[in-house]
């Protein structure tokens, strides 16, 4: 029986996963190696004949990289998880691994640029048949899975308008139909939102946004099951190398030393400044999740424990005001990263969902005027009184 005592989330962010060489090192070693050496030619053949565990090569397995795995896995309370090199890295790898040309891909029209692209644009050039549901409408995710699917796409909250989905009645229905359900849970982070205690399947995040969270590194992270993980995912993980760097992982672990306090205080800081947003008529509508305007708060709640560090909102006058008010900033920051230390404004019309084009923007309510803010760790009035300096422009 093992003596490890079970420990709660704060403790597992620095601790869990950690391997250590025979130097009894304090911090995570870091393994900068492409390969690994064998004892004989027997113990290779061994090795690469799944007879003995042993490191071989740095695309399929490095120690470091496994350290933030078994970290990550323990988080999210998943049984397996492999990182990747980017977040794109890991939606793609999860979907393209299992999906054959003839199958069907169910997908929430609100997602991220680039995982519309693959969903609309990639999927259908390889044969799938893919379908786009309003998110929040379940009797369209009910007339969509009313026949066979393969899998079913979808992040809550969304990017950039902050859409909730119903993460337990949507993979309800997307096993009745046989579908897999992957679940971007990005914004929510693992310590606000657990998508497989929800129905979900298979869980993907950009590791560089709040596991980093110091705008330093590129990371993704994809978690299921074991038998998934080893069957469907793994093979391609391992043919087709969309890996994570030992470098990479290293920060990352660094990162996810301190992510519960910085989530907490920016979700803090993001509810204060979303009800200063709220209460401007400057501003046609502010959206946050624990807003009580919020179309979705009750489900919110429901699936979250806090808020999230985004806050959207829509100033009026269009693009022109917009580009007013974030050209006025001097603490906020115009970029289109987030989950950052630092605050970071985007405008999703012309960088992040630029090429989903006019129609489909129009459809999901990201207006020319629409602002993203990724609040970061400043002093929550500092942020206030620059976006009061931006509105006075806008």
């Amino acid at each position: 029986m093992s003596d490890t005592p079970k420990t709660r989330l704060a403790t597992d962010l620095i601790h869990a996963g950690r391997i250590r060489t025979n130097i009894e090192e304090n911090a995570e070693a870091l393994f900068l190696t492409s390969g690994f050496t064998y004892e004989s030619a027997e113990m290779a053949e061994a090795v690469f004949d799944n007879r003995v565990e042993h490191f071989q090569y740095s695309r399929f397995a490095n120690p470091t990289v496994t350290m933030l795995e078994r970290k990550l896995a323990k988080i999210e309370g998943a049984e397996a998880c492999r990182a990747t090199a980017t977040g794109m890295a890991a939606v793609s790898s999860a979907l393209l691994c299992g999906i054959k040309a003839g199958q069907r891909v169910v997908a929430a029209r609100a997602l991220f640029g680039s995982c519309h692209w693959i969903v609309s644009t990639l999927l259908p050039q390889y044969g799938v048949e893919t379908v786009f549901v309003e998110g929040t409408d379940m009797a369209e995710w009910k007339a969509a899975l009313s026949q066979p699917t393969a899998l079913v796409l979808l992040e809550t909250p969304s990017n950039p308008m902050l859409d909730i989905v119903d993460l337990r009645a949507v993979s309800d229905l997307a096993h009745a139909a046989g579908a897999i359900v992957v679940v971007d849970n990005v914004f929510a982070t693992p310590l606000l939102q657990k998508p497989l205690e929800l129905g979900a399947d298979v869980v993907v995040y950009s590791a560089t946004k709040h596991m980093d969270g110091q705008g330093r590194v590129l990371g993704g992270a994809v978690l299921g099951s074991k038998q998934w993980m080893e069957t469907v995912f793994q093979p391609f993980f391992r043919n087709t190398g969309p890996a994570m760097s030992p470098f990479n992982a290293w920060v990352i672990l660094k990162g996810l030393e301190t992510m519960h306090l910085r989530v907490a205080a920016q979700s803090k800081s993001a509810e204060a400044i979303a009800q200063f947003l709220e209460a401007s008529p400057k501003i046609a509508r502010a959206l946050y999740p624990t807003l009580a305007s919020h179309p979705q708060r009750e489900l919110a709640m429901a699936q979250m424990s806090d808020g999230g560090t985004l806050v959207t909102f829509e100033v009026k006058g269009g693009k022109e005001a917009a580009f007013r008010m974030m050209n006025a900033f001097r603490i906020i920051t115009i970029s289109n990263n987030l989950g950052d230390t630092k605050s970071l404004a985007t405008h999703p019309a012309t960088t992040t969902h630029l090429r989903i084009g006019a129609e489909e923007r129009a459809r999901l309510g990201i207006t020319d005027g629409c602002i993203r803010l990724s609040v970061g760790l400043e002093d929550t009035q500092d942020l206030i009184e620059d976006l009061a300096r931006g509105l006075a422009q806008a």
